[in-house]
């Protein structure tokens, strides 16, 4: 894949009216950070971070928008990985009492998209607890809810583990807008949390995805016991993609009990917000995504983590198998930050 080298004559100006360093002289889309470079933003004086991940966020995205996704789990439940933080895992299953729920009929996912798109909704993102995709009549009803959700005029979004070239060609075919497959922490932390799938097959499927010509969603989670550095590690992971990914959820872990993360203390809220601005520091195009954990956090926050370069959040009381924001709360917060929901393409209904 090529390196992007786009430049801006934009450079972030610091309190004191020089550029910080770590924000380089040219504003290159850069793709060749060190964990150390991260790990400085990440630290820097809260104002300072915040005006550098604004300054960046104006420059290269429209001002006072911001995307609502709607997040549906189409199969739920007993997936054969051992993620240390998901109910949904077989090894927990037991313990969290999820139960295995057989694949949503097409129709059924259908009506849920609408429902989110009248609620204001343009992304409609849907998750199967599978390990990988296996060619069949379980995916060719998952290509034909993409191709419906296209229908509506919405952008459509999968995560289904881990895929092969073929199977992504077939999903960009039926019209797929982006591909989820989360990076999840750092390469150095990540044996801690599983140990059923390696780092490299993730990438791997980052790649078939980008070869297929579908966007990229992937991120990570933060919460989990990993260090500061480890955090800077995951941002600098993500930001080597050539090229970066399109959207970047930044999810905060929300314990549950049952799962060996379960007594996990919550993540503080500054400790987001500075996660949210680095990721948009070194990755300024990408969506930087609002993601799990939003509803332990107060309106004041989630206001700072917007201003610090969020630009979408999931929007329904559910993500998955976890409780998310009121939908009413988050369009009154949305309302109160002065900000306009991003439209939706026509229907071709």
């Amino acid at each position: 894949m090529s390196s992007v080298t786009e430049k801006s004559d934009l450079n972030p100006q610091a309190a004191n009216g020089a550029r910080p360093s770590v924000c380089g002289d040219s504003q290159t889309l850069r793709h060749d950070w060190s964990v150390d470079e991260v790990l400085k933003i990440l630290r820097l004086p809260l104002t300072e971070l915040l005006y550098a991940a604004q300054t960046l966020h104006r420059h290269y995205h429209k001002q006072g928008t911001v995307q609502l996704a709607s997040l549906l789990s189409i199969k739920t439940g007993a997936c054969p990985e051992d993620c240390k933080y998901c109910p949904q895992s077989a090894h927990y299953a037991k313990e969290t009492g999820v139960e295995r729920e057989t694949l949503l009929e097409v129709d059924t996912v259908l009506d849920k998209a609408r429902v989110a798109k009248d609620a204001g909704a343009t992304r409609f993102c849907m998750g199967a607890a599978w390990r990988e995709v296996r060619d069949g009549a379980e995916f060719d009803q998952v290509l034909e809810m993409v191709r419906g959700v296209r229908a509506l005029g919405m952008e459509s979004c999968v995560t289904l583990g881990m895929l092969n070239q073929t199977q992504a060609d077939r999903l960009a075919e039926a019209g797929l807008t982006a591909y989820n497959h989360n990076l999840d922490t750092s390469p150095e932390f990540y044996s801690e949390i599983i140990t059923t799938r390696t780092y490299q097959e993730r990438l791997d499927t980052i790649q078939c995805v980008r070869n297929s010509g579908i966007t990229v969603c992937c991120g990570g989670i933060i919460g989990m016991g990993e260090s500061e550095r480890d955090r800077a590690g995951m941002l600098q992971a993500l930001a080597a993609l050539q090229p970066h990914p399109e959207s970047v959820p930044i999810n905060a872990l929300v314990p549950v009990a049952g799962t060996p993360l379960g007594a996990r203390a919550p993540v503080e809220p500054v400790e987001m917000v500075r996660m949210i601005a680095t990721a948009r520091i070194v990755m300024p195009k990408s969506r930087v995504r609002l993601s799990a954990g939003r509803k332990d956090f107060s309106k004041e926050t989630q206001l700072l983590c917007l201003m610090a370069g969020a630009n979408s959040i999931f929007y329904g009381d559910k993500l998955l198998t976890t409780a998310n924001n009121d939908t009413d709360d988050d369009l009154a917060l949305i309302e109160e930050a002065g900000l306009q929901l991003l439209q939706s393409e026509p229907s071709v209904e």
